[in-house]
């Protein structure tokens, strides 16, 4: 069979460098995009493109077979369209549990499962909650002061490791034969870690990796409304503090899916934070 080469879109985010070093390692041709300059693992080819300008994407796609898709731009159909245009087969979307829980919230990842599932290609779509990685926005205040401040201090949800959906993601591109079809085709992935945990429980894991108590300190949601407005747009803010506060029960719920791809439970948040505790000292 022809070698597959694998295009994978944000490619310096959380999960998107993860999934890149993962594929490489396992003698994948991979092509990396990101909108600007990035280093890849040696065996890998860096392209800058703009998934809001699908024209941008026509020398990442050359020869390539599948397709790691980010919920970005906002023409999602003209990225599947020049993506199948252009040879590939199967594309695996990284979406939003919110787009299942909350499609009036997060109406942007469900606009972009609707266009995966009408493309014409093999698709399928990973739905992850929170992910561990979300901490590191305490990182300054437990760096300067061993203190975490955060709304619904007692509200657990099951947040993952980014670094396990990059490895579902990386089995469902590769798995299986691209003409006999992948068992994975037409299937909807919800992704969460594999125990709820409140903020202040969070927190206090994060003291044990540091090996000094870290203090909890309660914000409003007014409060925590007030900065998370820095630096994200108000439906999402507004959506966000709902999940954390309001939590369906969906959103509460621990989903098998990670342990059903990988054969493993997923990773703990105790773990992240011991391998990432450089980043709050």
């Amino acid at each position: 069979m022809e070698d597959i080469v694998i295009v994978v879109t944000g490619a310096t985010g959380n999960v998107g460098r993860a999934l890149v070093e993962l594929l490489t390692a396992g003698g994948e041709q991979v092509t990396a995009v990101s909108r600007g300059s990035a280093t890849v693992p040696a065996g890998a080819r860096h392209v800058r493109a703009d998934l809001g300008d699908p024209a941008s994407l026509r020398p990442a796609l050359e020869s390539a077979r599948a397709l790691f898709l980010l919920v970005a731009g906002d023409d999602p159909e003209g990225v599947l369209s020049r993506a199948a245009d252009s040879g590939v087969r199967r594309v695996v979307l990284l979406s939003s549990q919110g787009a299942g829980t909350r499609p009036e919230s997060y109406h942007h990842p469900a606009r972009f499962e609707e266009a995966a599932r009408g493309s014409g290609l093999e698709w399928t779509t990973l739905r992850p909650g929170g992910f561990h990685t979300n901490a590191l926005a305490w990182a300054e205040g437990i760096h300067a002061e061993r203190t975490v401040a955060a709304p619904f201090p007692d509200v657990g949800l099951p947040s993952i490791d980014p670094a396990d959906i990059a490895e579902v993601a990386a089995t469902v591109l590769r798995e299986n034969d691209y003409e006999d079809g992948n068992d994975h085709a037409g299937r909807t992935y919800e992704l969460t870690g594999g125990v709820p945990l409140t903020p202040r429980e969070r927190a206090a894991a994060i003291g044990e990796a540091l090996g000094e108590p870290v203090r909890f300190v309660e914000q409003t949601r007014e409060e925590a409304r007030a900065r998370m407005l820095r630096f994200m747009p108000e439906p999402v803010v507004d959506g966000t503090l709902a999940v954390l506060g309001e939590p369906t029960a969906a959103e509460l719920k621990v989903s098998p899916d990670v342990e059903l791809i990988l054969g493993r439970a997923p990773r703990t948040f105790a773990d992240w934070a011991g391998l990432n505790v450089a980043a709050f000292r």
